[in-house]
């Protein structure tokens, strides 16, 4: 093998890997990241938060400043709705801190994500959580830039700022994981 040979096949491996790197640098938020406006349709859950079902909106405007985790699936298995139930609690004990959270449902069939909200919100029993279809429905939210690979993406925020973002497969999401942040963040 010529020198000349050997140099460009790692020239091209260092381009390659500096071009993968920057790719999962770029995808999804993290910490510190402000936390912007986007705008979903309320499907199901939190029947008392002055929100109609069929309504287009920004909870993440809604809620403002506040503590808040904002769930991202394509799933509505086990793991989803166990995390929702959940979070679901956490939002109602701890009503001083004024704690927030959402589900927002994302694919590409906007029937079959309605029926996934709601399948995810009779799951869980959701009182305190609304599940909502995101009007970026493919991929969630542009600004958010979520990994279009993750099943489940999990944002912790406080005061318009990324806490932490977590992103997991359906059957792996790490509820207990989530719930700790949740609490460190409101002690």
């Amino acid at each position: 093998m010529s020198r000349l040979f050997l140099g460009t096949v790692l020239s091209a491996a260092l381009v390659a890997t500096v071009a993968v790197a920057a790719d999962s640098a770029s995808v999804g938020l993290k910490q510190g990241d402000p936390i912007g406006a986007f705008y979903v349709t309320k499907v199901a859950g939190a029947e008392a938060d002055g929100v109609k079902s069929g309504s287009d909106l920004c909870y993440r405007c809604k809620y403002g400043q506040r503590p808040m985790v904002m769930v991202f699936t394509r799933s509505s298995g086990e793991k989803v709705t166990e995390l929702v139930a959940e979070l679901d609690k956490a939002v109602a004990a701890n009503s001083d801190a004024q704690l927030r959270g959402f589900v927002t449902v994302m694919g590409s069939d906007q029937s079959s994500l309605k029926s996934s909200a709601k399948k995810i919100a009779e799951s869980s029993g959701a009182k305190q959580i609304p599940v909502t279809v995101a009007l970026d429905s493919e991929n969630g939210p542009a600004n958010y830039q979520l990994d279009p690979k993750a099943e489940v993406t999990v944002i912790v925020a406080d005061e318009s700022q990324v806490v932490a973002s977590h992103s997991f497969s359906a059957d792996s999401v790490d509820v207990a994981a989530v719930i700790k942040e949740v609490s460190q963040l409101l002690n």
